[in-house]
């Protein structure tokens, strides 16, 4: 079966139930947690959240940092729905390459699942510069991709989907002017499992964007071991080490405190 495509209502159902019930989430919400502590983020601020979906992030983020403020945008009205309805978030329908929010008014941003789904060949760039612009000097950015892996997925102008290696994503943001301070991959070992499901779609479908294949299995002990494993792979991202392999791409990256004259 073809996974529910982004933009669709269906999308949503489906991503708003994995957030809720996922073992992949929620080792993806261990993994952001530990690169921001390993980052020093600060106890109050303001955060913005890319992209932002149901509102789910919103409300995880603000019951590991309560002193901080969030406020999301998205272009889809089902997930702004949803984010209001579920969560009652802050949130205002805009797209990431156009923010409508003041020069250095934040002081982090999380973008999820994001940049793939960008116009091909420089959407990413807008967005990052968009990113850069609102964050106050010194403020973080937290980016979750997906990984080039194998089989190796090639673009799909439809969908513009994309998949990113881990020197394109850190070249990406330098040239965006961020300075990365923690990138790597992970969903390695969990990941393998992923492929004979993709070949089955591109069997299927043809090589490209399939739609969120993913569903929500579980929380039985091998829920609780995927999750424990996969936070153990982004350990070891937060400590500074790339992995090879792995089919999610993370990198955490800062605004630099000087500013130019």
């Amino acid at each position: 079966m073809t996974g529910p495509r982004i933009f669709q209502p269906d999308y949503y159902a489906r991503m708003r139930a994995l957030e809720e019930g996922s073992w992949w989430n929620a080792g993806m919400r261990d993994i952001a947690a530990r690169l921001f502590h390993e980052a020093g983020l600060p106890s109050e601020g303001v955060l913005l959240d890319a992209g932002c979906g149901s509102g789910q992030t919103m409300a995880w983020f603000r019951e590991v940092w309560p002193g901080w403020s969030t406020v999301g945008l998205d272009v889809a009205k089902d997930g702004l729905q949803a984010a209001r309805i579920g969560w009652g978030e802050p949130v205002f329908g805009a797209s990431v390459q156009s923010i409508p929010l003041p020069d250095a008014s934040v002081d982090a941003v999380i973008t999820l699942d994001v940049l793939q789904h960008l116009p091909l060949g420089s959407g990413d760039g807008v967005a990052l510069g968009e990113f850069r612009r609102v964050l106050r000097p010194g403020g973080w950015l937290l980016i979750r991709t997906n990984a080039q892996a194998w089989p190796r997925i090639p673009d799909d102008p439809t969908f513009n989907f994309h998949k990113y290696s881990t020197r394109e994503l850190r070249e990406t943001l330098r040239r965006s002017g961020f300075r990365t301070r923690r990138i790597g991959r992970v969903n390695a070992l969990l990941g393998l499992a992923e492929i004979p499901r993709e070949l089955r779609a591109q069997k299927r479908d043809g090589a490209g964007y399939s739609g969120l294949l993913a569903e929500v299995s579980p929380a039985g002990t091998s829920w609780h071991l995927k999750r424990a494993w996969l936070r153990f792979e982004g350990g070891l991202v937060a400590r500074g080490l790339s992995l090879p392999l792995g089919r999610t791409l993370l990198a955490v990256a800062q605004v630099p405190k000087e500013t130019s004259t």
